[in-house]
């Protein structure tokens, strides 16, 4: 991908599905999170999945102050048209998410998620499947990058987030299989005499081999 963690994610224009006029990238996210994710086509079987599911969870996103965004090489008609079958699929009443539309590929291209494997019937590349977590200030925060025929995690996604958001405002990381309400691991490079400055509830600290102090972990 053409943006390392900590970059910067442009800002763009675009047509768009669900969008009355232009759609403009940084004044649609505002100060809220962001999830941009590209699926290889319209009127695809995983792809079709994927969108019902995130049409579904649309609103816990929200409550998250995280906006959703799909993206593709199709037309805002194609779009269209195929939410009208991701509602059917999904049994959902309204489709909230905008569908940016990039048929010159210009975007596609500038953000290096093309998949030169899978093409469409005009011999010309799809979109990986590829997911940007964007913070309020724009920085590329986590990526994930799948084949076309890789279906996403939703809930993982919904969990990186949560770790994400979690872990840009407390000194902490989340360990492995970590849930919400979960103990988190502290930063080894916090020091044990601000522990008590930085955390309310108690720290659990792990005595190993080793005998190096840095497994502590802390209820948040």
């Amino acid at each position: 991908m053409a943006y390392h963690l900590g970059a910067t994610f442009p800002n763009f224009t675009a047509t768009a599905s669900n969008v009355d006029g232009v759609f403009d990238f940084y004044k649609y996210v505002g100060d809220n999170w962001a999830i941009l994710f590209s699926h290889p086509h319209d009127f695809t079987p995983v792809c079709t999945t994927e969108l019902a599911e995130f049409g579904k969870m649309h609103e816990e996103f929200l409550k998250l102050n995280c906006k959703l965004i799909g993206f593709s090489c199709n037309s805002k008609e194609s779009h269209d048209k195929w939410i009208e079958d991701i509602k059917f699929y999904g049994k959902l009443d309204k489709w909230h998410i905008p569908m940016v539309c990039d048929e010159s590929r210009e975007l596609a291209n500038q953000l290096k998620i093309m998949d030169e494997k899978e093409k469409d019937i005009k011999g010309l590349p799809l979109t990986c499947r590829c997911v940007f977590f964007i913070s309020p200030d724009k920085k590329v925060k986590a990526t994930v990058l799948y084949p076309a025929t890789t279906g996403r995690n939703s809930q993982e996604i919904l969990r990186v987030l949560k770790s994400l958001q979690l872990t840009n405002t407390h000194p902490v990381a989340t360990p492995v299989n970590w849930k919400e309400g979960d103990k988190c691991c502290i930063l080894p490079s916090v020091d044990n005499a601000d522990l008590p400055k930085l955390f309310k509830n108690e720290v659990n600290k792990m005595d190993v081999p080793s005998q190096k102090a840095y497994l502590r972990f802390v209820q948040m």
